[in-house]
């Protein structure tokens, strides 16, 4: 028997992928992919140099001999092995986000939702991509704002907070309970958070952090009574 729910969550996902911000955000994917390479390779190649220039002036104070050249290779194997190890993205915990460094909040927290895909419902996709393109341009504006500042107080509310708390919300929800009203809840919560995520950067850009600070929304989605 053909599965009509599973036919139109497909034939949604597709049309995602299609849209413009599903296709920044699989290049987003792409770059921090590319960046993670350049960066284990560059430091894969300072690590080898380091341990050939040692094993070259051991070899100038005395022979290191056949025992010797298997310690250099060891060497290099294992340092490989902690580069690799070392430069691997750490798994996105939404427990960390309050502790993240604000101009690093943005991405970190756009990589938590991206995790979260597979336990949503396919409308709150097309959402997720366009909240994605939003912490893209918030993250260039908040590089030089002072964490005690109250519209950086402001921003990390909303992303670090407010925005997980949202879905982690909906995710409390047992899953026979949520097309009865959660759905419908999350995605207008994404709305919401998507909206104010636009809102903050252009009141960033124009230098507005006082009204940044005083007129910031709250959201108010917890869920609490689809939770009971």
């Amino acid at each position: 028997m053909i599965d009509s729910d599973l036919i139109i969550s497909k034939a949604e996902e597709l049309i995602r992928r299609a849209s413009p911000e599903g296709r920044a955000a699989a290049r987003r994917r792409r770059e921090r992919r590319k960046q993670r390479a350049v960066r284990m390779m560059r430091r894969v190649f300072f690590v080898t140099l380091a341990i050939l220039v040692g094993a070259v002036v051991w070899g100038l104070i005395s022979p290191i001999g056949g025992t010797g050249v298997m310690a250099v290779a060891l060497g290099i194997i294992l340092a490989w092995v902690g580069v690799l190890l070392f430069t691997a993205e750490p798994d996105a915990r939404v427990e960390d986000l309050p502790q993240v460094p604000l101009k690093a909040l943005p991405s970190r927290t756009e990589t938590w939702l991206e995790s979260q895909r597979p336990a949503l419902p396919a409308p709150a996709n097309r959402l997720i991509d366009q909240i994605g393109v939003r912490l893209e341009g918030l993250a260039p504006c908040i590089q030089q704002l002072d964490e005690r500042e109250p519209a950086a107080m402001e921003v990390r509310r909303l992303v670090g907070e407010e925005l997980p708390e949202l879905v982690r919300g909906y995710q409390r929800v047992p899953q026979q309970l949520r097309r009865q009203g959660p759905d419908a809840q999350l995605v207008e919560g994404l709305r919401v958070v998507e909206s104010e995520l636009g809102r903050m950067t252009q009141e960033l850009a124009a230098g507005n952090l006082d009204r940044l600070a005083t007129q910031g929304k709250y959201l108010e989605l917890k869920y609490k009574g689809a939770e009971e």
